[in-house]
């Protein structure tokens, strides 16, 4: 059994936001009761996390690190059609990643008690994005 729900979050710029209630949500809907969450999201310039979701300073240093590992404007950069942050954006998006899979029980997440599912944007500008939810039972 297969069941398949698209999400759209408005993004305010660089940031993460928690998209786990929503991922649930589908989760429930589906009526499956063990399988697996597949979430996607459909964008080059933003990923998808699983981490701390009790301690946003966790988050705010994940930023730090990744900006570290792909910094804004660096000139040798040949992709930059966008502004400065547009090839670091797509680099953050494959350091980290486009999709993740949960495992779900007793019709819900099985998600550790300090696990959460982030969208991580990438970009400093306001993007619309779109994720897929695909629940596999």
């Amino acid at each position: 059994m297969a069941y398949q729900s698209i999400l759209e979050f408005s993004m305010q710029g660089r940031g993460t936001r928690d998209i786990t209630d929503a991922v649930a949500k589908v989760v429930a809907q589906s009526g499956t009761g063990c399988g697996l969450a597949h979430v996607f999201v459909q964008h080059t310039s933003c990923s998808l996390t699983i981490t701390e979701n009790a301690d946003a300073d966790v988050r705010r240093d994940l930023e730090t690190v990744i900006g570290r590992l792909a910094p804004d404007g660096d000139p040798a950069y040949r992709h930059d059609a966008e502004g400065p942050d547009d090839m670091s954006a797509h680099a953050r998006s494959m350091l980290t990643d486009t999709g993740v899979m949960v495992p779900v029980g007793a019709g819900r997440l099985l998600l550790g008690t300090w696990q959460g599912i982030y969208l991580w944007e990438h970009r400093t500008a306001p993007h619309r994005r779109t994720v897929v939810v695909t629940v596999l039972g």
